[in-house]
């Protein structure tokens, strides 16, 4: 996907954002953000066999999203694609991926203009003792990042990282000794293991934050905060950056918003590490 690509989802991405969709009407958005480029002249039945779907649920979809049908929807996708700014030719692959993750970060930047989804995810995050963060497989270095910073400041910080059977037994632990919220860091591929953790986290009782890519990720209908931050996927493998600064933004939130005074128990860690030698600067 190149730069202009890349603008081109952002913009019908943002046709979704905060909208609850079925499994099915989620199957024909990431359609529509996969072909963002041809999106705004594609026909109902077109988009239906990208989806995999039929017809009358693109109808259904777009009325979902507060259209009047999908002409209309059409009309709104080739207002936000049209004016997509060309790819300058100059780049090279390398500084493609790179610059792209500037755009993601932008539109990250334009997404917190209004931080109320991040204090309540840090609302829900801070009265949970112990407090589990779930990231597998791709997640599970952004999930152990978190979990780093955030023990320093909150106490019980427990990281899942392990998929299997035993994913769910250390979840039923963390229930059972009074976690009453869950940060999920779930990112492209979508494990199977990270979906069934938050279905089960939710059955159980427990609140659940998703870090995300998108808000019609699979994880988003489970999770009562979404926090999207968008992946790069110009390279071989992913980017992190955004997912990364997002949940370095939430953990801001989470200190903001902490009952118990932040900056003692940081003087605290300061303090043993000086006294541990443990930094060389």
């Amino acid at each position: 996907m190149n730069d202009g690509a890349v603008k081109a989802a952002g913009r019908v991405l943002d046709l979704f954002q905060g909208a609850r969709l079925t499994p099915t009407q989620r199957r024909i958005a990431h359609s529509l953000v996969e072909h963002a480029a041809k999106a705004a002249y594609l026909s109902a039945a077109e988009v239906a066999e990208l989806a995999g779907v039929s017809q009358p649920s693109v109808t259904r979809f777009a009325m979902a999203l507060g259209y009047s049908g999908y002409p209309a929807l059409r009309r709104e996708l080739r207002v936000r694609t049209d004016d997509a700014p060309a790819e300058p030719a100059a780049r090279n692959a390398m500084q493609r991926a790179v610059h792209a993750e500037t755009e993601h970060l932008r539109r990250l930047e334009e997404q917190l203009h209004d931080p109320e989804d991040a204090r309540r995810a840090a609302a829900l995050l801070i009265g949970s003792r112990p407090l589990p963060v779930l990231g597998v497989r791709a997640a599970a270095p952004l999930a152990a990042y978190f979990g780093y910073f955030a023990a320093k400041v909150f106490p019980g910080v427990r990281v899942l990282d392990g998929g299997g059977t035993s994913l769910l037994d250390r979840l039923d632990q963390a229930r059972a000794d009074g976690a009453g919220a869950m940060l999920a860091i779930v990112l492209p591929r979508y494990p199977r293991e990270s979906v069934e953790a938050v279905r089960e986290a939710r059955a159980a009782g427990l609140s659940v934050v998703a870090i995300t890519d998108s808000a019609v990720s699979p994880v988003a209908e489970h999770a009562d905060v979404v926090l999207p931050a968008a992946v790069g996927t110009q390279l071989v493998f992913d980017l992190h950056t955004g997912p990364m600064a997002m949940a370095m933004v939430l953990l801001q939130a989470m200190c903001d918003a902490a009952p118990e005074p932040v900056q003692q128990r940081l003087e605290e860690f300061e303090a043993a590490a000086a006294r541990r030698h443990i930094f060389l600067a």
